[in-house]
């Protein structure tokens, strides 16, 4: 990625804005309003006293897949600022999202007969407990790690090794719920809703997946910024020339569970050809 696409505090906000049209659900969770006008996104952030780095490391990272912060923008970063971020993520997730699709889901549900009505509803409440399950599992971490964070680099290398975790997988679910709806789910009555509520689960489903990456690029230290174990796995087929589908059957995972892996391991080493990656793999077994 060229340097000249990266968001910087020089910028206009609503030029930053209107580039990527998901970031003005970051502003929120920052507690940033409407209405900046022509401001750059220094000022609007001076203004409403938000940390101008985390602000734009946090933009660019749901901007740019191969976007990592530098070492010198990485020790700006207080692990605080950071807790808070993803404590008004989940609040959004839980409190907005979440109730957003099940009305809309309730209304189509509805409308497609009593069994599949029954299935639907089933469907999309296991899946809302098993998000909330994963933030309280989450909210204690986090809090956790706020009692123990210290100016101390010691103290914040422990806590932060205590929070960053293996992700349960609550990405695949709702795009299997897209797949339904965009198959199997009759859409003569209802068709403009239920293509409001594919492009909302969409939009979810890539913010989920940017706020794994915001968890494990900034809470985890640099020198600790390891692949997983399913990562390492991956890693493996993709060397040996798997595609995606290949390595999904192979696997047992979805093919969007293949590709986020992929994104992950480049972003953590850096390399992106599978010539590259190939290399680095057998590295990595001797």
């Amino acid at each position: 990625m060229s340097k000249r696409t990266i968001f910087t505090g020089r910028m206009k906000m609503a030029d930053m804005i209107a580039s990527n049209y998901d970031l003005i659900l970051m502003l929120p969770r920052f507690g940033i309003p409407l209405g900046f006008g022509e401001r750059s996104v220094k000022e609007v952030c001076r203004e409403n006293g938000v940390d101008e780095n985390f602000f734009l490391t946090v933009c660019n990272i749901y901007s740019f897949d191969d976007f990592r912060p530098d070492d010198e923008e990485m020790a700006r970063i207080d692990s605080r600022m950071v807790v808070e971020h993803l404590q008004a993520s989940h609040r959004y997730y839980i409190e907005d999202r979440l109730p957003h699709l099940q009305h809309h889901l309730d209304h189509i549900a509805d409308s497609a007969g009593e069994q599949s009505s029954v299935v639907l509803k089933k469907y999309f409440a296991d899946y809302c407990k098993e998000v909330r399950e994963h933030v309280r599992r989450e909210e204690k971490n986090l809090g956790l790690m706020l009692d123990t964070l210290s100016s101390k680099e010691s103290s914040k290398r422990a806590a932060s090794e205590s929070y960053v975790k293996s992700h349960d997988n609550i990405k695949d679910k709702l795009n299997d719920l897209t797949q339904i709806i965009l198959k199997y789910i009759p859409g003569e009555r209802l068709n403009e809703e239920m293509m409001e509520l594919v492009f909302d689960i969409m939009q979810l489903s890539r913010d989920l997946e940017k706020h794994a990456e915001i968890e494990e690029m900034l809470l985890l230290p640099p020198e600790d910024y390891q692949l997983s174990d399913r990562e390492l796995d991956v890693l493996e087929l993709v060397a040996q020339g798997l595609s995606s589908k290949e390595i999904g059957e192979r696997l047992n995972i979805a093919v969007n569970t293949v590709n986020t892996h992929r994104k992950s391991i480049t972003r953590k080493t850096g390399i992106k050809s599978v010539a590259g990656l190939a290399v680095y793999a057998m590295l990595k077994r001797q």
